[in-house]
């Protein structure tokens, strides 16, 4: 038997959607953060814990992705590479996007910025998720107690996010028309990236049908 792939280069692939997925996947946190019409509710969060705290958003992030990975130790949900990838990468990334893209004020420009944002989140979520790693520390506490309470896992996604929603909210983050359009687009968006950048497992073929 012989792979359609070879190990090293399926190897090679997923550690390469999973950096250049988490890498992305900051670069477009900024990029809705510098649009100024609200960002998703995990970002709200950091928002409103950088103007209170002094510290980058970018950081912030990174605080708030490993005190969420602490959360996976009561409900014994086990992290993958990825995960601690997740936690140590998009802070920066976002920081870096931070730094070069200027804030918008004109309404055309801020929609634009989000909507490319919005996609680049989608394309990035759909890299790293289908790289195989494991998922990111927010998606984790998810479905992990979706796993270990058997409550339903929409019914888990909302109640957590509208409670950080609400914290970030009274902390000074900033919701705006963006956060309703990231709540209602993120999922489809997703639901499309996901499938078509999945890395295959390894498929066996006969030796005959490999080409010499």
């Amino acid at each position: 038997m012989a792979y359609l792939m070879h190990p090293r280069l399926l190897m090679t692939r997923r550690v390469g959607q999973l950096t250049v997925g988490l890498f992305l996947y900051g670069i477009a946190i900024g990029m809705m953060v510098r649009a100024g019409i609200g960002v998703g509710p995990w970002d709200v969060l950091s928002q409103g814990i950088a103007a209170h705290t002094g510290i980058a958003f970018g950081w912030v992030t990174n605080i708030v992705g490993a005190l969420v990975l602490l959360l996976w130790i009561p409900i014994r949900q086990r992290p993958g590479i990825g995960t601690v990838v997740n936690v140590l990468l998009i802070g920066p990334s976002a920081q870096v996007a931070l730094a070069i893209i200027p804030a918008q004020t004109v309404v055309g420009s801020q929609l634009l910025l989000f909507a490319g944002g919005l996609a680049l989140l989608a394309l990035a979520t759909g890299l790293y998720i289908g790289a195989r790693f494991g998922p990111g520390p927010r998606d984790g506490l998810m479905t992990g107690i979706h796993r270990r309470f058997g409550i339903r896992i929409w019914i888990v996604r909302t109640a957590i996010e509208v409670t950080v929603l609400a914290i970030g909210w009274l902390l000074g983050g900033n919701v705006g028309i963006g956060t309703l359009a990231f709540a209602l687009l993120i999922g489809p968006m997703v639901s499309v990236t996901m499938p078509l950048l999945r890395v295959p497992e390894r498929v066996a073929v006969p030796d005959a049908a490999v080409p010499a």
